[in-house]
């Protein structure tokens, strides 16, 4: 996951140290020279993240953008603020179908290649 958000840095200074008590364990990590933020979850335990980022006070809450991509993704998704909530913002070229297991409860598949199930 990577968010990026224009001088975010102080909205963002919490998540990049280690709290026991969120429902995530790893950190972001600062992408030097950008307002931008990374994380890589090494296992599917990043429940309530994307309702925690939405939740943030942002001071410009239209340059929000998080580029996600779980583990059975075929590229990254973009979610963005609209409304006072992340929304996911449909890419050209994809399309998520429903996936139980993933935790998005989905899976966002490229439609642009050959042998796409969407074909």
């Amino acid at each position: 996951m990577i968010v990026i958000a224009f001088r975010g840095g102080e909205v963002m200074e919490p998540l990049t140290r280690d709290d026991d008590r969120r429902e995530w364990h790893q950190r972001f990590e600062p992408i030097p020279g950008m307002d931008a933020w990374a994380i890589d979850f090494w296992r599917p335990n990043w429940t309530g993240l994307l309702r925690h980022l939405d939740r943030l006070p942002w001071p410009f809450p239209h340059s929000v953008q998080i580029l996600l991509r779980d583990q059975d993704d075929e590229c990254f998704g973009l979610w963005m603020l609209h409304d006072g909530s992340l929304k996911e913002v449909p890419l050209p070229c994809t399309v998520r179908y429903e996936n139980d297991v993933a935790p998005l409860g989905s899976i966002l598949v490229r439609t642009d290649r050959e042998g796409c199930p969407a074909d």
